[in-house]
């Protein structure tokens, strides 16, 4: 009897590095545009205060989705591990609509708080700040690895790309919960 062996196909790897650059670009120069605009004028239809929850939510969906997609990948459940990034990747872009409804309408609002407190709170948000600008093309690249089926150049990025992200959602909550006393 002859043995039969189907290989798979090979992927056909594509060029997301130009997508990755143009949606990091725009992302960026769009959060940091928004931080420098004075928001909306007597704008009423809403209550803008839960923006900032809904932001704090959403970023507390990704930290948990991406302890599942750690989990999940230490007990090699590629599947398991897809579905906990994509929700993630969701989670974050429902993030990022608040965030710019937000930072769109409203005025940048400034912590009240002093000494060691003040201190902590301003340490958090600049790396928050910086490692959340990191994290766009850090993600993007990860992914797009995975979908080429560069495996071992995904297993080197997301070595940054997993602490760094968690990092961001973490402190993402944490900013919410120091500064939302002051909304």
């Amino acid at each position: 009897m002859k043995e039969t062996t189907t290989l798979q196909p090979p992927i056909k790897k594509r060029n997301y590095r130009p997508f990755i650059t143009i949606t990091s670009i725009i992302l960026i120069g769009a959060i940091g545009i928004l931080a420098g605009i004075p928001g909306q004028k007597d704008f009423d239809a809403f209550d803008i205060t839960i923006l900032p929850m809904l932001n704090a939510i959403f970023n507390t969906f990704t930290f948990l989705f991406l302890v599942g997609a750690l989990i999940a990948i230490k007990k090699r459940n590629i599947t398991l591990h897809k579905g906990f990034i994509y929700a993630a990747f969701v989670t974050t872009f429902f993030f990022l609509i608040t965030y710019v409804m937000y930072h769109f309408l409203a005025e940048s609002t400034s912590f009240g708080g002093s000494g060691f407190l003040a201190g902590f709170y301003y340490f958090i948000l600049f790396s928050h700040i910086v490692l959340a600008a990191a994290i766009v093309p850090l993600a993007l690249t990860s992914v797009a690895r995975a979908w080429n089926g560069e495996v071992e150049r995904h297993r080197k990025i997301v070595r940054w790309t997993m602490p760094i992200w968690l990092y961001v959602s973490f402190t993402g909550v944490l900013v919410y919960v120091l500064i939302s006393p002051y909304y």
